[in-house]
């Protein structure tokens, strides 16, 4: 059975003293109140990842994340944080993608898939995005911009390193306007990534990655997004930085 993820991505929001109050709410009442098996993870900014791994040791199925890390192992590179610097801080999972860093850092899929190289050097699980903006969608061009951005993000890992690797579909209209893709949307675009995956490796590579939907999950609507058979979990902006409405949505996932 394919791993179920929930991944709340604070951006740069909370500061150390904020996020530390929001993490201890969130971890206990995940642990008082949910009985399934997703993972679940924390990703705050770089700053607050070492406390905030101490604060989730010992909570089962709970861990800490970065939102980004360096292409590079370490160097004259003043500003960038590599992931041998994240997997000390006591990390477990790394964003590469956003489309926030696609958009306003120039990020393309052939540094990402460098930066994908970083974190499996240093034994740090990728959550890699991908999507398509709102003029790449009503142009209908989304299918084709989502198989570029996984083939040369990608695809040149051996079998292996692939399966280390969880994918996040966030449809970038969608993301922090209020907008969700409709349930079948979405699933539309998980089935057509398995597909892809399934072409380049196995069918039974493909059934094993978890393949998450971000772009304004709430507690309202993630109970129907999850039910879809290839949507295994969410990564989630907004509704992260409330414990309730995040530990609600963690709820949500029933199996």
């Amino acid at each position: 059975m394919r791993k179920k993820i929930i991944a709340g991505n604070w951006k740069m929001n909370k500061n150390l003293e904020e996020g530390l109050a929001l993490v201890s709410e969130a971890s206990n009442m995940i642990k008082d109140e949910y009985n399934g098996n997703a993972l679940v993870v924390f990703i705050p900014p770089f700053i607050h990842i070492n406390a905030v791994s101490k604060m989730l040791e010992g909570y089962e199925n709970q861990f800490s994340g970065a939102q980004n890390c360096s292409n590079h192992q370490s160097g004259a590179y003043t500003g960038e944080i590599s992931a041998s610097m994240i997997k000390s801080c006591g990390a477990n999972y790394v964003i590469i993608g956003h489309s926030e860093r696609r958009q306003y850092f120039n990020e393309h899929n052939q540094w990402l898939a460098q930066k994908i190289d970083a974190c499996l050097k240093n034994n740090l699980l990728p959550i890699y995005c991908c999507g398509e903006t709102l003029e790449e969608r009503e142009s209908e061009q989304h299918f084709q911009v989502i198989e570029s951005q996984i083939k040369e993000g990608l695809f040149h890992l051996n079998v292996n390193d692939f399966l280390k690797i969880t994918i996040a579909y966030e449809p970038v209209w969608a993301i922090g306007t209020g907008k969700t893709a409709s349930t079948a949307q979405a699933q539309e675009v998980h089935a057509f990534i398995r597909t892809l995956i399934a072409s380049h490796y196995s069918n039974e590579i493909a059934n094993e990655i978890t393949i998450q939907y971000g772009g304004s999950v709430k507690p309202e609507n993630a109970a129907e997004l999850f039910a879809a058979p290839d949507i295994d979990g969410a990564l989630i902006g907004g509704a992260a930085l409330q414990s309730r409405s995040f530990t609600d949505i963690v709820k949500a996932m029933t199996h």
